[in-house]
């Protein structure tokens, strides 16, 4: 870490974006010094990433200065931040995945043999051994040769840095880059992190995750609707103080509690297969509960979700919805039958993004909204301000479409929809993935009250307090299976690690 008194090798101020109807950032300041990790903190729709947009060239700022090192810096396209040694990583990877690891490690500036200078002739054992010199600088052993759609997520990240050392980067943006990794995987992450700081590297890192935020950042940066709030070293930060930062608000309790009052049994899964995924999974879930499901990546949750709400064929077994067998030939019927679901890709899966919140909202309820097969737009819009209003999702208004909003707002919008499709069975695939301390409050709290109104969550998460802090009961799945069910004082991060991992207690 280099002192505070040191020229910063970033600095941002005065920054200021609008788009139309809403101002995204107004006198934005942050600096960086080499060597250091510097954490950017906000809600969803704080301006996070529409600041680090700026500062990678993807878009213009309206006003304001922008240093490197001590220089004025005027980035106006990605190409020119990358000249100026500032390199993103962003929370959806940028490889190109037919494409070698070496290949996409020298995109764009690929050494060329002597001949190759005149004809374009790429020097194929140059390329390689710079590969092997850049990840042999992060600690990493990947074979240059293979596929980059043939690796691990983890390992992806790796020659995202790596691609991102070959433009000798001296700024490095990273955008969420644990939302999808194992612990050991992000142990890996890490390791390489520190192992950039330590040669000079500046690190703006963005993370919604506070553990995170202790464990490697030296300072941290508030923003809170577009502006800036305060930056604080990290010996200086604590969890209620960053909270009472980002949100303007107390929270007292990071897993609101309330009176489990369980009700009659409304979902019923029996001997649920598919073949190689997964494997007689049987399970209930009540009126008034939230069932966690727990699980090392890999163990089959987001596909046995999927085969419930049958997004996928099951080859067999059955699944009862309030005492009736479901429908699921098409997700259509089931949804027909009460019950939403999150997907865990909310982008993909989840939301048309070139359409409005508003028309986001309608679309499993269009018969309802519907005279003579056509929806009235006037109750369409009423709608759609019904859950604005009550989810607080932040967007200018109904006509805003999704693909604008952030994370976290995309993710009310998902809710927003089957709630008002009166749905009262919910399946919560990763509901809080890359979503920011305060927006999780308030979604953990509309799961609290769903359940008080009778409804049932299935509730799926990779975050062990989370699913420990949330749950009535919890089902750990292993290899396609629920191998264990733990109620009560069972319900501990050990006995879960011991499931998910096959080890006897």
């Amino acid at each position: 870490m280099t002192n505070a008194d040191d020229m910063p090798v970033l600095r941002m101020q005065g920054i200021c974006k609008r788009y139309p109807g809403v101002a995204a950032l107004t006198d934005v300041r942050l600096d960086v010094h080499a060597g250091e990790v510097h954490v950017l903190m906000g809600e969803n729709g704080a301006g996070k990433s529409t600041l680090m947009k700026i500062l990678s060239g993807a878009t213009r700022r309206d006003a304001g200065d922008i240093f490197v090192d001590g220089r004025p810096a005027d980035i106006r396209t990605p190409r020119h931040a990358r000249t100026l040694g500032i390199s993103i990583i962003y929370q959806e990877l940028n490889l190109i995945p037919h494409l070698s690891v070496a290949e996409n490690i020298s995109l764009g500036h690929a050494p060329r043999t002597p001949l190759g200078q005149v004809l374009g002739i790429v020097d194929r054992r140059a390329l390689r051994a710079r590969a092997t010199q850049l990840l042999g600088e992060l600690g990493v052993d990947i074979d240059p040769a293979t596929p980059v759609r043939e690796l691990g997520l983890a390992q992806q990240q790796m020659v995202e840095i790596a691609k991102a050392l070959a433009d000798h980067a001296r700024i490095l943006i990273m955008d969420e880059p644990t939302s999808a990794l194992t612990g050991v995987e992000v142990e890996q992450l890490f390791a390489a992190v520190q192992r950039l700081t330590a040669r000079g590297t500046a690190i703006v890192y963005i993370s919604h995750r506070m553990e995170e935020v202790f464990r490697i950042g030296h300072r941290v940066t508030v923003l809170r609707d577009g502006r800036y709030v305060d930056t604080l070293p990290i010996a200086d930060a604590s969890i209620p103080r960053l909270v009472k930062l980002m949100a303007n608000r107390e929270l007292t309790d990071h897993y609101p509690r309330r009176a489990a009052v369980r009700g009659a049994e409304i979902l019923r899964v029996d001997r649920l297969s598919r073949r190689g995924i997964l494997h007689d999974v049987s399970f209930t879930l009540h009126a008034g509960e939230v069932l966690g499901l727990a699980g090392l990546v890999g163990a089959g949750r987001t596909e046995l979700a999927r085969a419930i709400v049958g997004a996928d064929r099951a080859d067999g077994g059955h699944v009862t919805i309030k005492g009736r067998p479901a429908d699921r030939r098409s997700p259509r019927a089931v949804i027909a039958s009460g019950l939403g679901f999150l997907p865990e890709d909310r982008k993909q899966h989840g939301l048309v993004l070139g359409l409005s919140v508003q028309k986001n909202i309608a679309l499993p309820n269009a018969s309802r909204l519907a005279w003579c097969g056509v929806v009235r737009g006037r109750d369409e819009r009423a709608q759609a301000s019904r859950w604005i209003d009550e989810l607080r999702i932040k967007t200018p208004s109904g006509d805003q479409h999704a693909l604008h909003l952030s994370g976290g707002n995309q993710q009310k919008v998902v809710l927003a929809k089957w709630l008002a499709g009166r749905a009262d069975i919910f399946i919560f695939d990763e509901p809080t993935r890359g979503i920011d301390l305060a927006a999780r409050w308030d979604i953990y709290a509309l799961m609290n009250r769903l359940v008080e109104q009778g409804a049932g969550v299935l509730m799926i998460s990779s975050e062990l307090p989370e699913v420990l802090g949330m749950s009535d009961r919890i089902l750990v799945m292993r290899q396609g299976r629920v191998c264990a069910e733990l109620h009560g004082a069972d319900r501990t991060e050990a006995r879960v690690l011991q499931a998910a991992l096959g080890v006897a207690s």
